[in-house]
C-alpha cells in the first residue's frame, strides 16, 4: 500500500500512482522510455522537440500500444508548427503538455479548454509567478543541479521559494535520484519530483551502452555549466570537446554551428523556410543575439551524436549533478519500485523519530 504522503496533488492531476515524473529529454525520452515510466506508475514524457510532427505521431501511437496509463509530451513553445502539435495532442487525448519555456497565454488557454494539463519548467520564482498567473496547472522547478539548460539557483533554495509563491502543484527537479530525495522534496512542499539523468541511466533508455558506462563512471565533480555550446548555461559532462568549445573563439565556433544547423534540418526534415522561421521565433521570444542563434544550432546535433549515434567523443553529454550517486542500470519498473519503497521507509523512520520525541 502506498504511503499517504506519497499520494500528492500531482498524482491526482496527472492520473498516476506515484509523484514521479520522467522529463522530456531530447533524443532520449522516446516512446519506449515514456511507456515504461507510465506503465510503472509514474508520468512518462515524450521529448518532441527533436522529432518531426510525423515522428511524434508515431511515438504517441507506440506509447499507447505499450500502456494505457497517462503520459505527456514535451513541446517547444517557439516551434513553427507548435499549433499543429497541440492539435495532435488534443486529438490523441494526451494527458500532459510540458514546456521547457513558458507557452503563451493563448496556448495555455487552448490546452486547458481541451482538458490537457499544462506544465512548464521554470528556474526562478518570478517565472513561476508569471506562468501561474497565466493559468498553467503545474510547474517543474529545476534547480542549478539539473542537467541540460539550467539556472543558477540551487534546488534547496529555489523550491521553497516557488512553493511559497504559487498555489499549484510544484514538481522538484535538479539532483534527485532516489526515495530520500523524493521525501526531501515533499518536505519542502513539492508535490513530487521530476528526474532526467536517473531515467536516462536505466535499461529501458535507448541511449547506447557505451555512453551509459561513461555516465556511470563520473562523479558529482565531473560536470560543468557551459555557455560554449549554444550560448545558454547548460550542464554537461566535462569532456575534451567541451574544453575545446570553451577555449574556441567565436570565429572558429560559428562555422561549426552553421554546418550543424544544416545537418539538423536534414535529420528532422525541416525546410530551410521553417528553419529560418524557427530561428526568428527563438530570437524574438528569447531575446538572444544573432551570435547565440547560430551557436544554438550546435546543441541538438551534438547531443544526437552521443545519445543516438553512440559517439561521445564528438558529442555532448547533458547531465545533472546527481550522476555522481548513480551506479547501476535498473529497469524503469525496478527504479520506481525502489524509489517508492525507500520513500516509504524514510517516512516511516521519520514518524518513529517523532513519536520518540
Amino acid at each position: 500500500m502506498t504511503h499517504a504522503a506519497l499520494r500528492t496533488r500531482a498524482c491526482e492531476l496527472f492520473g498516476v500512482d506515484y509523484p514521479i515524473v520522467q522529463t522530456g529529454m531530447g533524443w532520449v525520452a522516446g516512446a519506449r522510455l515514456t511507456a515504461a515510466t507510465s506503465a510503472a506508475g509514474g508520468l512518462g514524457i515524450i521529448a518532441s522537440a527533436t522529432m518531426s510532427a510525423a515522428e511524434l505521431q508515431v511515438a504517441i501511437n507506440e506509447v499507447k500500444e505499450r500502456t494505457d496509463h497517462p503520459f505527456g509530451v514535451n513541446l517547444r513553445a517557439d516551434q513553427p508548427d507548435v499549433d499543429d502539435r497541440i492539435a495532435l495532442l488534443i486529438r490523441e487525448g494526451v494527458r500532459v503538455a510540458s514546456f521547457a519555456q513558458a507557452p503563451s497565454r493563448d496556448t495555455i488557454a487552448r490546452l486547458k479548454d481541451a482538458g490537457i494539463v499544462t506544465m512548464p519548467t521554470i528556474g526562478a520564482r518570478r517565472h513561476a509567478e508569471k506562468v501561474a498567473e497565466w493559468g498553467v496547472d503545474a510547474v517543474i522547478a529545476q534547480g542549478a543541479e539539473g542537467g541540460g539548460h539550467t539556472g543558477s539557483v540551487p534546488t534547496s533554495l529555489l523550491l521553497p521559494q516557488v512553493v511559497d509563491t504559487v498555489d499549484i502543484p510544484v514538481l522538484a527537479a535538479g539532483g534527485f535520484t532516489d526515495g530520500r530525495g523524493l521525501v526531501a522534496a515533499l518536505a519542502w512542499g513539492a508535490a513530487g519530483v521530476a528526474m532526467g539523468t536517473r531515467f536516462l541511466l536505466t535499461k529501458d533508455s535507448t541511449v547506447p551502452d557505451v555512453v551509459k558506462q561513461i555516465y556511470l563512471g563520473k562523479s558529482v565533480g565531473d560536470t560543468v555549466v557551459t555557455k560554449a555550446v549554444d550560448g545558454f548555461p547548460q550542464r554537461v559532462i566535462r569532456t575534451d570537446l567541451i574544453d575545446d568549445l570553451e577555449s574556441a573563439s567565436r570565429f572558429t565556433r560559428f562555422p561549426k554551428a552553421l554546418r550543424s544547423a544544416l545537418e539538423f534540418r536534414k535529420v528532422t526534415g525541416t525546410s530551410l523556410r521553417d528553419l529560418a522561421r524557427e530561428g526568428l521565433a527563438m530570437k524574438r521570444n528569447q531575446d538572444i543575439t544573432w551570435s547565440q542563434l547560430v551557436m544554438a544550432a550546435n546543441s541538438p546535433m551534438l547531443i544526437k551524436a552521443s545519445m543516438v549515434d553512440g559517439r561521445p567523443e564528438v558529442g555532448i553529454l547533458p547531465t545533472g549533478q546527481g550522476i555522481g550517486v548513480i551506479d547501476d542500470l535498473p529497469t524503469v519498473a525496478e527504479l520506481i519500485d525502489r524509489i517508492v519503497e525507500q520513500a516509504r521507509h524514510t517516512l516511516d523512520g521519520l514518524a518513529g523519530q517523532t513519536r520518540r520525541v
